[in-house]
């Protein structure tokens, strides 16, 4: 069993940490608001620490799950920041989906210190963290991935090693611009069914088990044509992923034409109030125009 702590404990984090107090690992947890760090200990065996240093001090890994790059960098740098409380040898394991430059950046300043940085962003939405069901993208050298994957096989079912630091997060991008694709077609065959007036279970029952099929398609349709968007990753981070993955592609000038524009679809979405609705939200503008 491992010494650990883990930073954030939103929908994602607050889950994932449950499994690795579960599984019998020393946990220490920190939130920016303490009182979702206490209520997690009222929950799961752990401690809760009031700065990211305290809760890093003395762990063997520093697992991490927030909001965006800026999230990222105040809770790893500065005097209170988790690189700060940590020894030589200790791993920070990043589960949050960020840029590949900031991944690159807080790898190279973590190797300052002797600390190894894995960036490892995750897919599986709030139902995959609570089940222990998330698939785990990294990029990191392959000893400390070695080291760190026994510890997160905890809420993950399948972790993998992409390549050097950064990778874990394109790969992520990657993820995210092949999701925003199918749910848009499935959005636009959903409303023509409906405004044909065609029997949906008896349609879905057919094309689902053809070429067609997706766990889009399997976990999504009943509610979309329902319009109930209230079941996993939100409009606002998707658009959130969607603005990094576009963002590398001008590097790498790689073309992403249906990612841009059904990147402006989601915008449609948050203009009605629709931020936070789950991803498949898309078809909410194909019904009420």
């Amino acid at each position: 069993m491992a010494k650990v702590a883990f930073l954030g404990l939103g929908v994602m984090g607050f889950p994932m940490a449950g499994h690795l107090a579960a599984k019998g690992h020393d946990v220490t947890v920190y939130n920016r608001t303490f009182a979702k760090a206490e209520a997690w200990t009222q929950k799961h065996k752990g401690k809760a620490a009031k700065t990211p240093k305290e809760a890093a001090a003395g762990q063997e890994i520093v697992f991490c799950c927030v909001g965006n790059d800026d999230d990222l960098r105040a809770v790893v740098l500065g005097e209170t920041g988790a690189f700060a409380g940590m020894g030589k040898g200790t791993i920070f394991f990043d589960n949050t989906t960020a840029s590949a430059d900031v991944a690159r950046e807080l790898h190279a300043a973590g190797k300052k210190i002797g600390v190894d940085f894995i960036d490892a962003p995750v897919s599986g939405g709030q139902a995959g963290a609570e089940n222990g069901q998330l698939t785990v993208m990294c990029g990191a050298e392959q000893q400390p991935f070695d080291k760190a994957k026994p510890v997160a096989d905890a809420y993950a079912k399948a972790i993998t090693l992409i390549g050097p630091p950064g990778s874990g997060q394109i790969t992520k991008m990657m993820n995210q611009m092949c999701i925003a694709g199918i749910v848009q077609g499935l959005a636009e065959a959903l409303n023509l069914g409906q405004r044909a007036g065609l029997d949906m279970d008896k349609v879905m029952a057919a094309i689902s088990k053809g070429a067609a099929q997706s766990w889009q398609m399997e976990n999504r349709w009943q509610n979309m044509i329902a319009g109930k968007f209230d079941y996993g990753f939100a409009v606002d981070w998707m658009r959130k992923d969607l603005g990094i993955a576009m963002a590398e592609g001008k590097r790498w000038k790689a073309q992403m034409p249906l990612t841009a524009l059904v990147d402006q679809f989601y915008g449609r979405v948050q203009e009605r109030g629709g931020g936070r609705w789950d991803t498949s939200g898309l078809i909410q503008p194909l019904q009420k125009p």
